[in-house]
């Protein structure tokens, strides 16, 4: 993970001399992420799906992003993005799990995850492409609830450094872009992968996208690990100054 950071920061500082805005910007978005989850999560040597044995249920998301964009050489720009996920179910244990037995359960999942991204402007005109360092401050926990039986709690968490792209194509004098932005890290067995493709309609300062996120979470936290997908459309509307 340290060889990682040293490697995206050192092209970032390559890099810098190279890109900086124009003027200054500053945005905020919010976004309604419609996801499915798929996975085990793990304590111990057990495991459970959260699909087909805890049937946590598809479901929306509101998440935010900030961001400042500024035209000091050498400096990279700022963002700020924040995911929350919050999903329950009802189903059925088909193997013991963390004291449980068979039989059925209830169950709620919360995956939750800070970002601070530091960029760098490549390009910026019709074609534009960003390179940066993002600190994610990452947790996850499950709970898994049986009549007459304790409560079983699964935690995961931990400060990482993922490589950030974002690119962006916009059709001139029209107000359409299309663009895509990726996350990830890969170290030691674990990894973390977090993209999106989108389609995006600007008029004044309101932007409007739509299109498809998935959040891939393979983690181990001392005796507990999450290795678990979450994807979906997402709608988002923000505004550009």
């Amino acid at each position: 993970m340290r060889k990682l950071t040293l490697a995206v920061g050192s092209s970032l500082i390559l890099a810098a001399p190279l890109a900086q805005a124009d003027i200054l910007g500053v945005g905020a978005n919010l976004s309604y992420w419609h996801s499915d989850l798929s996975g085990n999560i793990a304590h111990d040597s057990e495991s459970v799906n959260v699909e087909d044995e805890l049937r946590l249920k598809r479901d929306s998301n509101v998440n935010a992003n900030v961001y400042l964009e500024h035209p000091v050489p050498l400096l990279p720009n700022v963002r700020l993005d924040y995911t929350l996920v919050q999903q329950s179910g009802n189903g059925s244990l088909g193997s013991s799990y963390d004291g449980l037995s068979t039989g059925p359960v209830s169950s709620d999942l919360d995956l939750e995850q800070l970002d601070l991204t530091l960029y760098y402007e490549i390009l910026d005109n019709w074609v534009n492409l960003d390179l940066g360092l993002t600190v994610r401050d990452f947790s996850g926990e499950l709970e898994v609830a049986q009549a007459g039986k304790k409560t079983s709690t699964t935690k995961a968490d931990g400060v990482l450094p993922l490589g950030y792209v974002a690119a962006r194509f916009d059709l001139p004098f029209t107000g359409v872009a299309v663009g895509a932005e990726g996350k990830y890290i890969s170290f030691d067995g674990d990894s973390m992968r977090d993209f999106n493709l989108y389609g995006q309609y600007k008029i004044s300062v309101l932007q409007l996208r739509a299109g498809y996120r998935q959040l891939a979470v393979d983690y181990e936290d001392g005796n507990d690990a999450f290795d678990v997908k979450i994807d979906g459309p997402f709608v988002s509307a923000g505004i550009v100054f």
